[in-house]
């Protein structure tokens, strides 16, 4: 395969690795394998195998999820920047650690390979300090950069910019639900971040699957104090204990939630409950934040499948121009959809992300 002017893009997560082949702008390969356990086969090896990419390509993109300022812009990846993100290594270990094992994996097979760190963090860098500061010791946010980065940013910007694709502009006020294991929801005015749920890191926001979301800090404090955790031990919990899974006792899994709830199981009703209550929530913040609304938009896996969550999440927000037709709605599986009522004064949309193809935009974007 002729692999001239192509990229392979590699996107980790804890328990996923995902990749693709672009040459050009259009897809040639897609994989996503789940369930990945440390010790296990060199996905990335497959992966190239699969692609057809095995020898012939040395241009690389990867989605970096990590915090700080030196990582809200997209880089080539160098010696400074590995050494870089082995510091904050430290500061969020879960989510760094499948990027920095890829890294060595990549190197490994290409050592003259050029690789550029799609950032996860760079499309909310137009966040304004007023939502992004903390109220924490100033000496503190300057020394150790603790503020709010926001994740998902490669997800939203794809969303975002296919809705000016739709609408043959760029709708003004746009609130974006990423409702997939991981949930955030992001205001975004004019094209650019404004505010956004995930913070310092992706345990902050909405309830995920076995993230927790917004929590007090002395809660916090007390479970490390009453089960003796260490600060590793407490954000593993965070991270794989609480959300979905914490709330029911049962799952982390949407559809089962809902298969629990209808069977009377109290634990899923409440998890499903609690989990609609708070995107509902900050869907009302950041109208506020916005001074009102043009388009909401659903996407990732939940967002763009489960029209019974896009139906409670709407439900009763009349009152804030928020309308959903319920033919449109259960018609919208994972397709791109306007399902807005006609009384609707905002704008509903199920649009499937595409954070692959945003990556290889992004990266050749920053090649050009």
């Amino acid at each position: 395969m002729d692999m001239e002017k192509s990229n392979f893009i590699i996107n980790p997560g804890s328990a996923s690795r995902k990749y693709a082949l672009y040459k050009e702008g259009r897809l040639l390969y897609n994989k996503h394998f789940e369930n990945i356990k440390a010790g296990h086969e060199n996905y990335l090896v497959k992966a190239l195998e699969q692609s057809g990419a095995k020898d012939g390509i040395d241009l690389f993109g990867i989605r970096v999820v990590a915090p700080g300022e030196y990582f809200e812009s997209h880089k080539e990846i160098n010696h400074e920047y590995i050494e870089k993100l082995k510091v904050v290594f430290k500061l969020a270990p879960l989510h760094i650690k499948p990027e920095l094992v890829e890294l060595e994996e990549l190197f490994k097979l290409r050592p003259n390979a050029r690789v550029i760190g799609v950032s996860d963090t760079a499309f909310h860098a137009s966040i304004p300090k007023i939502a992004s500061q903390y109220a924490i010791d100033a000496n503190d946010v300057k020394e150790f950069g603790i503020r709010r980065y926001g994740y998902h940013g490669i997800s939203v910007s794809s969303v975002v910019r296919e809705a000016a694709n739709q609408l043959n502009a760029m709708p003004e006020r746009v609130i974006v639900c990423h409702l997939g294991g991981g949930a955030s929801i992001t205001a975004v005015k004019n094209g650019a971040s404004i505010d956004t749920s995930m913070g310092f890191t992706p345990i902050e926001g909405l309830i995920m699957s076995t993230r927790s979301g917004d929590i007090d800090p002395g809660a916090v404090l007390a479970l490390m104090r009453v089960k003796k955790l260490s600060a590793d031990e407490m954000e593993n919990y965070l991270n794989t204990k609480c959300g979905l899974l914490g709330l029911s006792g049962k799952s982390d899994d949407i559809r089962e939630l809902l298969k629990l709830e209808e069977s009377g199981q109290e634990g899923a009703k409440l998890a499903l409950e609690v989990y609609v209550y708070r995107i509902r929530k900050y869907i009302g913040a950041y109208m506020a934040a916005l001074g009102g609304l043009d388009m909401l938009v659903f996407t990732a896996t939940v967002g763009e499948r489960s029209w019974i969550l896009r139906e409670r999440i709407c439900k009763n927000l009349e009152g804030l121009g928020i309308a959903l037709d319920d033919e449109k709605n259960k018609a919208a599986i994972s397709l791109e959809s306007f399902i807005d009522a006609d009384s609707s004064r905002v704008r509903i949309a199920v649009i499937p992300t595409d954070e692959m193809g945003e990556m290889s935009r992004e990266m050749e974007e920053l090649l050009a």
